[in-house]
């Protein structure tokens, strides 16, 4: 038997017609997942809100929606949400840049450990410390109440989480570690001579504050306050643990009760509750721009300098002190009750009779507890390695090619960042709802793993993006020239020098997906839980022990990928 070899000219032009038309088709598809992933849900958003009947019934197309939104109800909804969020924000903001310039410019003592401390609430699923807050802040057989009324013998209250107050407490809990995260390396990175010529100036050290630091770090501030904002605007778990039963209304939760709580869902008037909630996302953007355009923020110079570190004396021991109470706060106290209530029969009834594992035996024959939980890992590990996969293509599209298209790609990629989860989640409800079907993906598994790929997929590009920039397009093109193709040197090159970034990447979606609910919350179908789902089904039902157990399975979950993804951290800040 012989085998006749193409001659080597026919084999480079075989080649090259297939890259030539393998590209287009590459880019071609690249784009429509995309466009299925963040067009497809904004443009069901607006088909919805002008659609008078649920998704899949004939109906008529009106404006009903958006006039419904100007009902006092709706106006009254609207001014919750923005309030309740730029409070939050504001807050958060001063709180986040005090802890950072605590660890980024002064002698405090065990700054490393500290910083690890102050960003472990961004990890821990809102949820989590939802019930906690829930049982410690209860007005009448809360924790810190019954503890204050132990020690005064008084009948007051100390704390009442069900308020205003508690919904922005709650939301601050996570917004302040997410804008750390943002402000805290902009300390580090700012050359100190600036503020060095401000003092010598005669500024005083406020005045070189808010004049240089500050002003400075204003694309930094800017956009962690934007994005946080945003971040409060969909937030889900603190509105409908704290404020709906007191009468505290905002988008996501009128979203939620317009379609869930409802004997007749109206979808309509939440649907366009929900495109107007993405007008607003869009409307702060632009405001963003606006704002930064056409001024200079250099704060990195050519010359070698190291951050100008505060000489605190003995208020070092104050600031030691302040992020050791808000770790407290916000991780020891919420463990500790989760801990507490596991054991006890019934939460603020804490006597020696009442002790029990019986809530733990009970999550432990729980069917519906065993298939929320592999519901959970499946569409953690899918959706962070598809998310993963995906951000990396985008990103070296973006970041290392000069094809056409790349502009729309990067838009696409990024469109999602401005939508809330329960936005996103009512846009592909009305999306799936609707496909054909020989498209059965309503109601399964994969109506929940697409919405996590969505949501995720602006991490996974950033996170991509960062790495690759740092890799010379040398290492790329020697690789090329030695005959390897374009998949394997992404594969082999390009994400073997990645890997890292790609480990970090992963375990921040895997951390996004399992405290997701918002999108959870209205894709789900009976059968496709995941666990922050039945906690709150739990939490309705007024099984708070068990919820307990529930969480502390959560929570160790989180420790143990946070601990993974600070140990890859490491390993790659070794090997730069």
């Amino acid at each position: 038997m012989v085998t006749v070899a193409a001659p080597l000219g026919e084999r480079s032009a075989l080649a090259g017609g297939l890259w030539r038309w393998g590209r287009p088709a590459g880019i071609a598809a690249l784009i429509a997942i995309l466009c299925f992933l963040s067009l497809y849900p904004m443009l069901m958003l607006l088909y919805g809100s002008l659609h008078s009947t649920p998704p899949g019934i004939a109906g008529e197309f009106n404006l009903n929606g958006y006039i419904s939104i100007a009902t006092p109800e709706n106006l009254v909804v609207l001014a919750n949400t923005v309030g309740i969020s730029l409070v939050k924000t504001v807050l958060a903001l001063a709180l986040a840049v005090l802890l950072a310039w605590i660890i980024a410019r002064t002698d405090t003592p065990g700054r490393g450990v500290l910083e690890v401390l102050i960003t472990l609430p961004f990890f821990i699923p809102p949820i989590l410390t939802a019930t906690a807050w829930a049982m410690l802040g209860n007005a009448q057989v809360g924790t810190i109440n019954l503890a204050w009324r132990w020690l005064t013998g008084s009948d007051g209250t100390l704390v009442d989480v069900y308020s205003y107050g508690g919904v922005i407490w709650h939301m601050m809990q996570y917004s302040t570690p997410f804008i750390f995260l943002f402000v805290v390396d902009a300390f580090r990175a700012m050359d100190p001579a600036l503020e060095e010529s401000s003092r010598m100036s005669g500024a005083t050290r406020w005045q070189t504050f808010w004049r240089v630091t500050f002003a400075l770090m204003l694309p930094v501030t800017t956009s962690a306050f934007i994005l946080s904002f945003i971040r409060g605007i969909e937030s889900f778990e603190s509105a409908v643990f704290f404020g709906v039963p007191v009468g505290i209304e905002v988008i996501t939760t009128t979203i939620y009760n317009s379609i869930t709580q409802r004997a007749q869902p109206d979808y309509q008037s939440a649907t366009a509750l929900s495109f107007a909630a993405l007008a607003l996302m869009f409307l702060l953007l632009v405001m963003q721009n606006r704002l930064l355009r056409g001024r200079s923020f250099t704060t990195v110079t050519g010359k070698g300098y190291s951050p100008n570190i505060t000489r605190l004396g003995r208020l070092r021991w104050v600031t030691f002190g302040t992020c050791i109470l808000f770790f407290a706060l916000t991780v020891a106290l919420p463990i500790g009750q989760l801990l507490l209530s596991s054991f006890f029969k019934f939460f603020g009834f804490y006597e020696a009779d009442m002790l029990t594992f019986d809530h733990y035996r009970s999550v432990w024959e729980n069917s519906s507890f065993w298939r929320a939980f592999g519901n959970t890992m499946l569409l953690g590990v899918a959706g962070a390695t598809a998310t993963m996969a995906l951000g990396g293509i985008v990103a070296y599209v973006t970041t290392r090619t000069r094809w056409r298209g790349r502009r729309l790609i990067d838009l696409l990629a990024w469109l999602p960042w401005m939508m809330p989860g329960m936005v996103l989640g009512i846009g592909f409800l009305w999306g799936f709802a609707i496909l054909p079907h020989a498209i059965p993906i309503y109601g399964t598994l994969w109506a929940l793993l697409l919405a996590y790929i969505a949501l995720g997929t602006p991490v996974a590009v950033r996170v991509t993006s960062s790495a690759y920039q740092q890799i010379a397009n040398d290492i790329e093109e020697c690789s090329r020239v030695h005959g390897a193709g374009w998949w394997q040197t992404l594969g082999r090159i390009l994400i073997a020098l990645a890997w890292p970034a790609f480990a970090v990447g992963w375990v921040l979606i895997f951390f996004g997906i399992m405290r997701e609910l918002s999108a959870s919350i209205l894709l789900y179908a009976p059968g496709t839980e995941v666990l922050s789902v039945v906690m709150l089904k739990m939490w309705v039902s007024g099984k708070p022990e068990e919820v307990s157990v529930i969480g502390l399975v959560m929570l160790v979950l989180v420790l143990v990928f946070r601990w993974v993804q600070l140990k890859v951290i490491k390993r790659r800040i070794s090997t730069l």
